[in-house]
């Protein structure tokens, strides 16, 4: 096992967050795919994230390693992101947080593009907007 390869990291991450959001959705009902409860959902999508990080980690044995480092500032970045996101959502409403967390988050990338940040924005308002509609769920977009 190499700790210093990113992608053999990346994968170990990943498996961990599954496994922890994974085994907190167990404390809900799971219901039934015609009648699904609130355990479901969150269940299914780490079970995709835990399938998605053994494979990185098996990957990673077979590809060449890439150096594992870390960019305070790149980290700094993404932490305001999130709670600049929680807070514009809290405060103002969902669709301006969406915008915020991606113009922000993507200065932490190698390439800025405000073209490419405004078609992520959204895309990702797009899904916000199925999910209230389409699945009812309770989100404060305006």
């Amino acid at each position: 096992m190499n700790f210093n390869n990113r992608n053999f990291v990346r994968g170990l991450c990943l498996i961990a967050i599954a496994l922890l959001f994974g085994l907190v959705s167990l404390n809900y009902s799971i219901g039934e795919l015609s009648r699904s409860g609130p355990g479901l959902f969150p269940l299914m999508i780490s079970s995709c994230l835990f399938v998605i990080g053994l494979l990185s980690v098996v990957r990673s044995h077979f590809v060449d390693p890439v150096p594992l480092d870390y960019s305070v500032k790149n980290i700094t970045l993404i932490l305001l992101s999130l709670v600049g996101f929680a807070a514009i959502s809290l405060y103002i409403n969902m669709i301006l947080a969406i915008i915020f967390l991606v113009f922000c988050s993507t200065l932490a990338g190698t390439s800025y593009s405000v073209v490419r940040n405004i078609k992520i924005s959204l895309g990702l308002i797009a899904v916000a907007f199925a999910f209230k509609h389409l699945l009812g769920l309770s989100l404060p977009l305006y």
